[in-house]
């Protein structure tokens, strides 16, 4: 394509909204002339069905749950009187709690202000607020965050030495809806137990954000913790960064959520239009549609030019994979549908994986994403007349281009500057796009029947390894695992079996030592 072919292109298809700064160029997606009309019945249809949702109708028949988290940017869409009390109410409650912990009217014991944040959540109950407070948060943050995000004792203790001597003036927060979830359960149970070991007294510190009558809400209300925020049912992890799941972290850390839950609500607002082409969602879900033959067969390659936004992808992966990654349709049929997201950020990506993106295999469209404003002063020059900030928009465009140059389509959205009110923004249109999307391939996007497999996988595991032990504990000599399996007559469970020996192994947890055999799998094992 000619350079005054682009041109025109790019100012036929730009979508620019004046108010918000928000452009979407998919200029460089080769959809046909035809792909619009084609589509349009099925948008038309995804269009009502996202009304359908916004006005409290069953999306997750599953758990017969209503999908509201757009009522939270707006409370006045919610269904009912109740819910949107709630809604105010919570927001309320997050300002006047965290303007408490800033002033030193709530403090740690001894009167000592809090100074930091703990975090502790899986899934969206980490990613969102993960990336609102590496987008947003700075030197001056009010509390300085910190996260446990997985059950890897490990990674809990690096961030417990981060913390130092400081955990005596930091908060900690705990998000979990049924409090049940083993993942931040054990996370809690750790720092309980490292709060213990420095003397100090856990529920002084802590914070709950849970569905009402949880395990760990009624954990937090025995133990006198300082506060509790609700997680309603109406509201998927994947989609609660606008709840107190995110309001409440990012609140404490000192980040506008104002303005955070404004730039959603104007994003909310942009993406209900109902005129296609003036809808950056429906652009957003159309080109997903064309660049993935509506199979997901391409991945999208998310690269935001901006470090603070390095988090984006891993939220994405979440938000886009658990949404739309189903192997049924709405009418039961098979056909493994999802979209795979993974990236980088620019210009890192030029270091690391654009030689294969520009010559290597094509099962990919990138989503660019950037920032115009370098940042809140003006910068040195690093060379006569050209900025470092300059150089990383050359890169930007350069790689751009030369993945188009050779037959590789990308779209570019870009925002203005990074705030809570373009973040907000970001947030709100993919979860506009990912709803639209899943109504365009005919699936459910609000249930995620195999992430409660892999739990139920793993709770076999847990409960199999008790058996395990347990029989070793009787046992007065070594044995190989396809022994203990087969005196368990779980012969089809020997890998297991290995593998739950070999991790105990390699821990002084449950005393179990390992007798090396002649090759790893005839090793024998032991209590010691």
């Amino acid at each position: 394509m000619n350079a005054i072919t682009q041109w025109n292109r790019y100012t036929q298809h730009l979508f620019h909204d004046p108010e918000t700064g928000l452009m979407i160029d998919i200029s460089r997606m080769e959809f046909d002339d035809g792909f619009f009309t084609a589509m349009e019945p099925a948008m038309r249809k995804a269009f009502v069905e996202m009304a359908e949702l916004e006005g409290g109708s069953i999306a997750n028949p599953d758990e017969h749950r209503m999908v509201g988290h757009y009522w939270l940017r707006n409370p006045a869409l919610a269904p009912t009187p109740e819910i949107r009390s709630e809604i105010e109410d919570t927001i309320g409650k997050v300002k006047e709690f965290t303007a408490k912990i800033h002033a030193g009217t709530i403090t740690a014991p001894g009167g000592r202000p809090f100074r930091r944040l703990l975090v502790i959540g899986i899934g969206g109950s980490a990613l969102g607020p993960q990336f609102v407070a590496d987008a947003l948060g700075g030197a001056g943050d009010a509390l300085q965050p910190f996260f446990f995000d997985n059950t890897d004792p490990d990674g809990m203790d690096r961030v417990l030495v981060e913390i130092g001597d400081g955990l005596a003036e930091t908060l900690t927060v705990v998000i979990s809806k049924s409090g049940g979830t083993k993942e931040t359960k054990n996370g809690m149970l750790e720092a309980e137990s490292a709060y213990r070991r420095a003397g100090l007294d856990f529920p002084r510190f802590a914070v709950a954000v849970t569905g009402a009558g949880s395990e760990l809400d009624t954990t937090a209300t025995t133990a006198g913790w300082l506060a509790r925020f609700p997680m309603w049912d109406w509201v998927g992890g994947r989609t609660s960064v606008t709840s107190a799941v995110g309001l409440l972290p990012a609140a404490l850390q000192g980040i506008e959520i104002d303005g955070l839950l404004e730039g959603a609500g104007f994003c909310d607002e942009l993406t209900r239009r109902t005129e296609t082409t003036r809808n950056p969602a429906a652009l957003l879900a159309l080109m997903w549609h064309h660049a993935t033959g509506g199979k997901g067969n391409r991945d999208m390659v998310v690269l935001p030019y901006k470090d603070r936004l390095l988090l984006f992808s891993r939220y994405l992966q979440q938000l886009v994979m658990e949404s739309l990654g189903k192997e049924r349709d709405r009418q039961g049929n098979v056909v493994c549908q999802g979209l795979s997201v993974y990236g980088n950020k620019g210009s890192t990506d030029q270091h690391a994986y654009v030689q294969q993106l520009r010559e290597g295999v094509n099962n990919f469209f990138v989503t660019f994403i950037e920032v115009l404003k370098d940042r809140a002063g003006a910068s040195m020059e690093v060379e006569p007349g050209v900025t470092a900030g300059d150089y990383l928009s050359g890169f930007f465009q350069g790689t751009r281009t030369a993945l188009a140059d050779n037959g590789r389509e990308s779209l570019t959205i870009t925002i203005p500057e990074v705030s809570p009110r373009t973040v907000g923004m970001l947030i709100a249109l993919f979860e506009r796009a990912v709803g639209l999307y899943a109504s365009l391939v005919n699936i459910n996007a609000y249930h995620q029947p195999g992430v409660e497999a892999g739990k139920k996988a793993a709770g076999a595991v847990l409960a199999l390894q008790g058996v395990v032990l347990e029989h070793l504990r009787t046992c007065d000599r070594a044995l190989t695992a396809e022994e203990i399996a087969a005196v368990l007559r779980r012969p089809d469970d020997v890998e297991t079996v290995f593998r739950i020996l070999l991790h105990a192994a390699a821990n002084p947890d449950h005393r179990i030592a390992l007798e090396h055999g002649e090759s790893l799998t005839k090793s024998r094992f032991r209590i010691d």
